[in-house]
């Protein structure tokens, strides 16, 4: 059950300084804060529901385009969730407030600290400092990937017995690591077992 939200304009700002902090941390994508995206919105303040969050993930990466979209159906959910019990403008109006405030939030940091480090690296990209700084980020961007790899497995709806998950899963891990499978195949074998409703 999706829950029901009275947000204040205090309310919207915290949301817009949670994703805009979260946004100078997105090493590797904003994908790698989504663990700490459903502890503030789901554990702490219970403004999304664990379905509408991994929804929104599943939902935006199945859809093409770029992966960034969970965040902003992550917001829609929340206009949602604010805007349940008035009229359906309103609803509506509530909804897209929150895609802009969450892609503001995730957003506007991100691309101005890139755009500037990004110029200021490559003016010094000789420097023995530059390239242990890009060589060092890589296990980090591999760590916060499987932590979300890994609140996406544990939060399905049935832990104890949805073990083929788990193997799937795993499974899929090994195949990327040791292979050179193209990423699209594992998305599709996952979405017929899931079709089948094997997973």
């Amino acid at each position: 059950m999706n829950p029901v939200l009275n947000l204040s304009a205090g309310d919207w700002w915290q949301l817009f300084e949670h994703f805009a902090s979260l946004s100078l941390l997105a090493v590797g994508g904003a994908i790698t804060t989504a663990p700490d995206m459903h502890r503030y919105l789901v554990d702490e303040l219970g403004w999304l529901s664990d379905s509408q969050f991994t929804s929104s993930i599943a939902l935006a990466q199945a859809a093409p385009g770029p992966n960034i979209l969970f965040v902003a159906l992550m917001g829609w959910n929340i206009g949602l969730n604010a805007g349940s019990q008035a009229a359906l403008w309103l609803q509506g109006a509530l909804a897209l407030m929150g895609v802009l405030i969450a892609m503001l939030g995730i957003m506007l940091p991100s691309s101005i600290l890139t755009y500037t480090a990004t110029r200021w690296a490559h003016q010094h990209r000789e420097k023995r400092g530059i390239r242990a700084f890009k060589a060092g980020m890589a296990p980090i961007v591999i760590a916060l990937l499987m932590a979300t790899g890994w609140l996406l497995t544990v939060s399905h709806d049935h832990p104890g017995t949805d073990w083929p998950l788990y193997v799937l899963t795993l499974v899929s891990t090994l195949v990327v690591w040791r292979t050179r499978i193209h990423l699209l195949w594992l998305i599709g074998l996952g979405a017929v077992l899931g079709g089948l409703g094997w997973v």
